[in-house]
């Protein structure tokens, strides 16, 4: 299997308002260092997985609404827990959407993995098909 992958960052606002997060229930901020790994299990013509510019483009669009930003106060997360895994689902999604659309430049992509590191000793991911 090959892959590449490019990594950005965001900070972020949110609460977890739900007993089983403890203190994690107020308002809090995190940096996030976010990973995307794509997989093909043969290169396209052009010798690519995916072209690398257009991946971190694509990266790098998908988070910035996220980045500064009150997670609370964003209407499409209304009702949902923005733990690290649901963030990990919600960059693979608009990640595949851009997959799907040519956007990544890649004809052979198989797989995405997003990887959110909420640290140097903790991360969490979500990995899927195309």
């Amino acid at each position: 299997m090959f892959a590449v992958e490019v990594r950005d960052h965001i900070m972020i606002a949110h609460s977890l308002k739900r007993p089983v997060f403890g203190p994690a229930q107020g308002l809090h901020g995190a940096t996030f260092v976010v990973d995307a790994a794509f997989f093909a299990e043969s290169l396209d013509n052009d010798g690519l997985v995916v072209d690398i510019g257009l991946a971190s483009e694509a990266l790098s669009a998908t988070l910035k609404p996220l980045n500064y930003a009150n997670l609370d106060d964003i209407p499409e997360f209304a009702g949902k827990v923005t733990t690290t895994e649901f963030l990990c689902g919600h960059v693979f999604e608009k990640l595949r959407e851009a997959a799907k659309s040519g956007a990544l430049g890649a004809s052979t992509l198989k797989k995405i993995r997003v990887t959110l590191h909420e640290s140097h000793v903790a991360r969490a991911w979500f990995e899927g098909d195309v």
